[in-house]
């Protein structure tokens, strides 16, 4: 099928075009991008107008709102324009695309919304010492959405599907991503602001940073980002695969990831003790997870 992307980074855009390109993509088929906030309502109706006119069409079979960063952890301690970024951008995304875009895949003689929600939008937490507000609410209202949709889709739009996908720990650059989202710049470098957070937030896991020099926060934080890629349980392949089969077997509901599937259990069996640190810990050793 044809493919039309929207990023706010063309760096990243370019990197997928070349990946497609490489794995050969069939004669006649387009991969066409689109530099556009999902946020901002008026650059998603212009990505709509683009993708209408780059591939003359008016309907679209496939919808994935994927977009999501990190960021505003806390109602507390951090600021509001951090907090309300990173919301806007994980639940407006998902509802500006899906207005946007509902009237091309209403026309398509059938369609299917794959939206991206996560395990934080049923467990709003990555571990008892990090807050992680902004992201956990967004994405429960990502899940919350979608569901709906389900009874709003049969009723009103038959021949239109849709699923929530809710992934555990996937091996991307969303730490990475986030930070220049946050920091307003696509460059990689770690800056005073980065270096401040990572050690408050250190800090609050009971280690001494007073001895820790600003290079090494830095090393730290680079650490990191290249752990959550590298070391993830599941690659980004994997998850890719698990959500389009998830798709085709016209399933609504998609866990990605075994840890996906172990933290959906324990909060099931025990919802009351979901926010205890026990609870955190027992998972954690169970599927593997280690957050920094």
């Amino acid at each position: 099928c044809n493919v039309a992307m929207c990023d706010v980074s063309a760096e990243g855009m370019a990197e997928t075009e070349r990946l497609c390109a490489a794995a050969g993509v069939p004669q006649g088929l387009r991969v066409t991008t689109y530099l556009a906030d999902v946020s901002d309502e008026a650059q998603v109706a212009r990505f709509r107008g683009a993708v209408a006119k780059q591939h003359e069409t008016d309907k679209i079979h496939l919808l994935f709102n994927n977009a999501g960063i990190g960021g505003g952890g806390s109602m507390i301690a951090h600021g509001r324009e951090e907090w309300e970024r990173t919301f806007n951008i994980c639940w407006g995304g998902v509802y500006n695309c899906t207005r946007a875009f509902l009237p091309m895949l209403v026309k398509a003689e059938e369609g299917h919304i794959v939206n991206t929600s996560s395990v934080n939008g049923f467990w709003a937490s990555v571990g008892p010492r990090i807050p992680h507000t902004a992201y956990s609410a967004a994405k429960f209202a990502v899940k919350g959405f979608t569901e709906a949709l389900i009874t709003d889709l049969r009723l009103n739009a038959p021949h239109i599907k849709c699923s929530v996908v809710m992934p555990g720990h996937i091996g991307t650059s969303i730490p990475l991503n986030s930070r220049k989202i946050q920091s307003g710049s696509e460059a990689d470098a770690i800056n005073a602001r980065h270096i401040a957070f990572a050690r408050a937030r250190i800090a609050s896991m009971g280690r001494d940073v007073s001895a820790l020099s600003d290079e090494e926060i830095r090393k730290i934080i680079a650490e990191r980002e290249r752990r959550f890629t590298e070391e993830a349980p599941t690659s980004a392949a994997e998850a890719a695969k698990i959500i389009l089969d998830g798709v085709k077997a016209d399933k609504w509901r998609i866990l990605v990831g075994e840890d996906a599937h172990k933290i959906d259990e324990r909060v099931r069996r025990s919802p009351e003790r979901a926010y205890d640190i026990e609870f955190f810990e027992e998972f954690a050793r169970d599927a593997g997870w280690r957050i920094p």
